[in-house]
C-alpha cells in the first residue's frame, strides 16, 4: 500500500504523541512493576476519566471535552487517588494496597457510566476514554505534553535515588530514613499528571499498554534498569510505528491497533525468549 506524503503528514503528529508517551510511561512502568501495583494506571486513569465526565456535567466545562476546567478536575481526582494509594501503603496494612487499587478502579468505572448516563452522545464518550482518539492530537497539545512530561521526567531523574528506593524496596516500612509515605504521594501525584494528560490523549487502555508491556517485556530478558529502559523504550518506538501503520493500513481504529499490536509484538518476545536466552541480556 502506496501511503502519500500527505497522508504522512497527517499521522506526523500522533506519532510524535506516542513517542512521548512511550518515553514517560516505559520508565514509570519500572517503578510501577517493581512496586507489584500493576493496575494502578488504569486505577488513576479511570479516576481521571471519572473527573473528566463529571467536568463535562458542570457549567463550567460548557460541554467542551478539551476545557481547561475538565483537565484541572481530572487532576484534582488524580491527586485524590494517589493521596489514597500512598496512604495506604505500608509493611504492617492488613489490606493489600493492590485491593484498594482494583476497589477504586471499580468504583470509578460504575460512577463514570453513571455519569455518562447522564451526559449526551455517552457512547462516544466511553469509547474515547477507553481508547481514546490519538489521531485527533495536534501538534500544539503534542509541544505542550512534551514540555510536562520533560518537567516531570526532570524532577524523577533529580530525585532518582528516592524514588528508585521506594520502589526497588517497596515491601519495606521505611527506607534509607526516607519517607516513605511523602516520596509515594510525590510519585503518584507527579504519575497523576501523567495520566490526567494521556487519558485525554489516548485512552485508558493505550495508556496502560504503554504503562505496562514495555517493562514486563524487558524483564524477559533482563533486570538491569538501565536495559530494561532501553528495551522498553525500543519496544514502545517500533510498536507505535507499527501500530500506526497497520491501523491506516487496515483502516482501523488507531488506539486499539496499537493495543493489539502491543499484545502480539510481546507474545512474540516471550516465544523466542527460550531460543535467544544463553544470549538475553543481563
Amino acid at each position: 500500500m502506496h501511503i502519500d506524503l500527505a497522508v504522512l503528514q497527517f499521522l506526523a503528529a500522533p506519532f510524535a504523541a506516542s513517542l512521548i508517551l512511550t518515553g514517560i510511561h516505559a520508565y514509570l512502568g519500572v517503578h510501577v512493576v517493581e512496586r507489584g501495583v500493576i493496575f494502578v494506571d488504569l486505577s488513576l486513569a479511570q479516576i481521571a476519566a471519572l473527573g473528566g465526565t463529571i467536568a463535562l456535567l458542570l457549567p463550567i466545562s460548557g460541554g467542551d471535552a478539551h476545557a481547561p476546567a475538565v483537565y484541572w478536575v481530572s487532576l484534582a481526582f488524580t491527586f485524590v487517588g494517589a493521596f489514597v494509594f500512598a496512604t495506604v501503603r505500608g509493611h504492617h496494612a492488613r489490606i493489600p494496597q493492590e485491593a484498594i487499587i482494583g476497589i477504586c478502579y471499580a468504583v470509578a468505572s460504575a460512577a463514570s457510566i453513571l455519569a455518562m448516563s447522564k451526559a449526551t452522545s455517552e457512547s462516544e464518550h466511553l469509547k474515547d476514554m477507553l481508547v481514546g482518539n490519538i489521531l485527533a492530537v495536534s501538534w500544539p497539545e503534542v509541544f505542550k505534553t512534551a514540555a510536562l512530561y520533560g518537567a516531570i521526567g526532570l524532577f524523577h531523574f533529580i530525585f532518582r535515588h528516592q524514588f528508585l528506593a521506594i520502589s526497588m524496596e517497596h515491601k519495606g516500612g521505611a527506607v534509607s530514613g526516607l519517607s516513605v509515605r511523602l516520596w509515594d504521594f510525590l510519585f503518584y501525584a507527579s504519575f497523576g499528571f501523567v495520566v490526567t494528560s494521556s487519558v485525554s490523549i489516548a485512552g485508558v487502555l493505550l495508556v496502560f499498554c504503554y504503562l505496562i508491556v514495555p517493562s514486563v517485556a524487558a524483564m524477559l530478558y533482563s533486570q538491569s534498569i538501565g536495559t530494561r529502559l532501553a528495551i522498553g523504550w525500543s519496544m514502545g518506538t517500533i510498536v507505535s510505528a507499527l501500530g500506526v501503520y497497520l491501523s491506516v493500513l487496515l483502516d482501523l481504529p488507531t488506539g486499539a491497533t496499537i493495543v493489539c499490536t502491543f499484545g502480539l509484538v510481546l507474545a512474540i518476545m516471550a516465544a523466542v525468549k527460550p531460543l535467544i536466552i544463553p544470549h538475553a541480556v543481563s
